[in-house]
């Protein structure tokens, strides 16, 4: 590696945005004050759309993508790091405005970094990833208001996907009856192996709706958005709560304000880029603790770097199941 190393680079031009492998020397990198040794990075829906250019996730060419990785500080300058500890890194703009995870070497900022915990290898820490790391924020958002297993069903939407089938392990693990929305039917029996209760067509979910149905859960992880998002609102009980944190049918909400004025219906939006650094520890602790490895190893595939742009066609157009590992070192 001295040398250099392996990373996909996304470039744009007159032709328009490409993903290729390259070789690139510590000298690329970019500035920050601890440079580390990629082991791991991960496939989210974002990297998906990144590494394909369906949206404008990228925003500086070239640029090493990846939103994710896990790895071994080799130099610091930052107070909190020295060479040999081992960290994980989600969001901060990383793989969007700064060289990424698709590398296997990566220059960061510390205080974007927190550390590995002790329960998880690099490996297992990128199976959870930002995917994994968001729903564990929509699962303490569900708690900070007040939604405890008494208080009724879960719903949570893209429940295949990577936030989707980490959400079901946390919350049914935690006690709570899920209710697992997907367009997969054929992944039911996937979904029962992480603890779902009840399976739901997406179609019951995906159309235009009512501004108020009949009331079915007390809350609801969603990754989906646009009528999905709006149909989880209308049929949430009285003083529930949903947990919005993606936008895999679109970013538009054809909703009303009927969930929110007549049944006190909360709306908690879920960033995992910026969160501040005491949310993400706690998550990354809340993960150690209550996400069962064996199922976090039974939601997950293994890919190489030379994967990656297959794996990122496959996720958008809904072919892949729970998370997926990129081996980099």
């Amino acid at each position: 590696m001295a040398d250099g190393f392996r990373a996909i680079l996304v470039s744009k031009d007159d032709g328009g945005q490409k993903a290729e492998i390259t070789t690139c020397t510590e000298a690329d990198l970019m500035d920050g004050d601890v440079t580390l040794s990629v082991t791991a990075s991960t496939v989210n829906y974002k990297d998906g759309l990144a590494i394909t250019g369906k949206a404008p996730i990228v925003r500086r060419f070239p640029l090493i993508p990846g939103i994710d990785f896990a790895g071994t500080v080799t130099a610091s300058t930052h107070p909190d790091w020295k060479p040999g500890d081992t960290a994980v890194l989600n969001g901060w703009g990383v793989g969007e405005t700064h060289h990424g995870g698709y590398a296997g070497m990566a220059r960061v900022k510390g205080d974007w970094l927190v550390p590995l915990p002790s329960a998880f290898t690099p490996h297992q820490a990128m199976a959870i990833g930002t995917a994994g790391y968001t729903a564990m924020l929509a699962v303490l958002a569900l708690e900070r208001h007040g939604i405890t297993p008494d208080r009724g069903d879960i719903l949570v939407t893209g429940a295949a996907g990577g936030v989707g089938s980490v959400a079901v392990a946390v919350l049914a693990r935690l006690g709570y009856r899920v209710l697992a929305s997907t367009g997969r039917l054929q992944e039911s029996d996937y979904l029962k192996r992480l603890g779902a209760a009840d399976i739901i067509d997406r179609a019951e979910l995906s159309g235009p709706g009512k501004p108020l149905a009949k009331e079915r859960w007390a809350g609801c992880v969603d990754s989906v958005g646009s009528h999905t998002l709006a149909n989880a609102l209308a049929q949430t009980r009285y003083g529930g709560v949903v947990a919005a944190c993606g936008l895999a049918q679109g970013m538009d909400l054809p909703g009303s304000v009927a969930p929110f004025i007549l049944r006190g219906v909360t709306l908690a939006g879920i960033d995992s880029v910026m969160a501040p650094k005491p949310l993400r520890l706690e998550a990354w602790s809340r993960l150690a603790r209550d996400l069962d490895p064996d199922l976090l190893d039974a939601m997950t595939t293994t890919v190489t770097l030379d994967q990656v742009p297959d794996t990122a066609r496959a996720i958008l157009a809904g072919q892949v199941r729970g998370r997926v590992v990129v081996e980099i070192g």
